[in-house]
């Protein structure tokens, strides 16, 4: 079903806004398909409920009430949450009972882009079916002309301290043995989303915490700051003398954390300390967890040695929450620092992932460099290469040809990986091996051989 999207990516819709897709107009539509589609499905004895969210980005406003509008324009009522976290829009979703969340964000993309996200009643995103099902209600002209009567249509309205919520329900995740104080906490929140909510966890639990990144201007989100650039937050983490960095991306669902000395602890390390911990304590269910494709092999290595079943997802953490769910599993995530805490959370969040690697550093004492020590990662390489069509090139046969060549290379001794992104115009490659200078030999000649097929079969990518 996922080749009959053309809207939908691996992460919702995103793109320039005022450029189709993202404009105004599809956000209205969006709002009235989903609310057609949910009254169709459920079969509601009420008006549908669908939370509405954004971060920081200027188009939020404009986008948010266009989605809102075609909420109401089907008669479904519309709970406007504002700024806040993508995860806290799934948590709230759940939590009053609504029928759907949307949020409004292109996380960590620049503001010119932006994005909707979709979850359902329970707070987790959308199915590819579901999303194909939207797609064709979206495109369908028959869908407005039979709109409900004057006195049916929806209504808007204020959702009541939503960040004390997502606050509070952050705090709970926390154990309540622990506290943060003696600790000193460098916090990045990239000008975006979490810049109210995450300062006020780390403080209210008794962290020193010195704060980057919270002063949004609708044009500032991930501007030199946040996960894309931890360097900033690496070098304030030194700086301070902090205990902890944490770089939050722009949606605030997933973090790049920062050990004392300014080394990033990329997710894949984060991950297996969280396994090992849950699995001592008897709560990592099965014995296994989720991750997708782009993590490195070393994790899988040193989740075996422990004793603990890595399952393989395709990238996007709805995809290793769809895994876990199918499983009975309740923890996985992506190298990118999307964790997701099932018996938590429904979808990644940074501000926990940040908390959860707390709990274990005040539980065993020691650093978070200690505990990333007790993982050896392989030397990986990644290359994002721009082209004009990124799905039909992954496809051509020279390129197939390439990575089928690339892969005998290899040998057992490491992987290869060829993914166009659901997010950007460029194909990903991505090699891992134990001999690093082999690796990025062969991750420059595929790269060179992808951008001139893309090229030579459909032109040259845009700048």
């Amino acid at each position: 079903m996922t080749s009959s999207r053309l809207l939908f990516g691996t992460d919702g819709i995103r793109g320039v806004v005022g450029r189709a897709p993202m404009t105004a107009e599809m956000a209205l539509s969006l709002g009235r398909a989903l609310t057609f589609l949910l009254k169709e499905d459920k079969r509601l004895s009420r008006r549908p409920k669908i939370v509405i969210g954004q971060d920081t980005r200027l188009s939020g406003d404009m986008l948010a009430s266009a989605v809102a509008a075609g909420v109401m324009s089907q008669g479904g009522d519309a709970y406007l949450a504002g700024v806040l976290p993508t995860p806290g829009i799934a948590n709230l979703t759940a939590s009053t009972r609504a029928d759907a969340g949307i949020v409004i964000s292109a996380s960590h993309n620049p503001y010119e882009d932006n994005g909707l996200k979709i979850f359902d009643g329970q707070g987790y995103k959308l199915p590819d079916e579901v999303e194909a099902r939207l797609e064709k209600l979206m495109a369908d002209p028959a869908l407005p002309q039979n709109p409900p009567p004057s006195g049916a249509v929806g209504r808007a309205w204020p959702v009541r301290d939503a960040v004390g919520r997502y606050v509070v329900s952050l705090k709970n995740t926390f154990p309540k043995t622990l506290d943060l104080d003696g600790l000193t906490i460098v916090l990045d929140c990239a000008h975006g989303a979490a810049y109210k909510s995450a300062p006020a966890v780390f403080e209210e639990l008794g962290a020193t915490t010195r704060v980057l990144g919270a002063q949004p201007d609708g044009f500032n989100i991930n501007q030199g700051l946040g996960s894309t650039r931890p360097e900033v937050c690496a070098q304030k983490v030194l700086e301070y003398k902090a205990d902890l960095g944490v770089a939050l991306d722009g949606d605030a669902d997933r973090a790049i954390l920062l050990d004392h000395t300014g080394q990033v602890v990329d997710g894949d390390q984060i991950m297996f300390l969280c396994a090992w911990h849950l699995k001592n304590k008897n709560l990592l269910a099965h014995n296994a967890i989720a991750a997708t494709v782009m993590s490195n092999m070393g994790l899988e290595l040193a989740l075996e040695r422990e004793g603990v079943k890595l399952w393989r997802t395709n990238v996007g953490d709805r995809y290793v929450a769809e895994r876990l769910r199918k499983g009975g599993l309740n923890f996985g995530g992506e190298k990118s620092g999307h964790l997701i805490f099932l018996d938590h959370a429904t979808t990644g969040d940074g501000t926990l992932a940040a908390l959860q690697t707390l709990a274990i550093m005040k539980t065993t004492g020691r650093t978070l460099k200690e505990l990333a020590a007790s993982i050896t990662l392989m030397p990986q390489i990644l290359v994002s290469v721009p082209v004009a069509k990124p799905a039909a090139t992954a496809k051509l046969p020279e390129v197939l040809a390439k990575e089928a060549e690339t892969r005998e290379r290899l040998g057992r001794q490491g992987r290869v990986l060829l993914r166009p992104s659901g997010t950007e115009p460029v194909v990903r490659v991505m090699l891992e091996g134990e001999r690093e200078s082999l690796i990025k030999e062969l991750a420059e000649e595929m790269a060179a051989l992808v951008a001139a097929a893309g090229a030579k079969a459909f032109g040259a990518a845009a700048s």
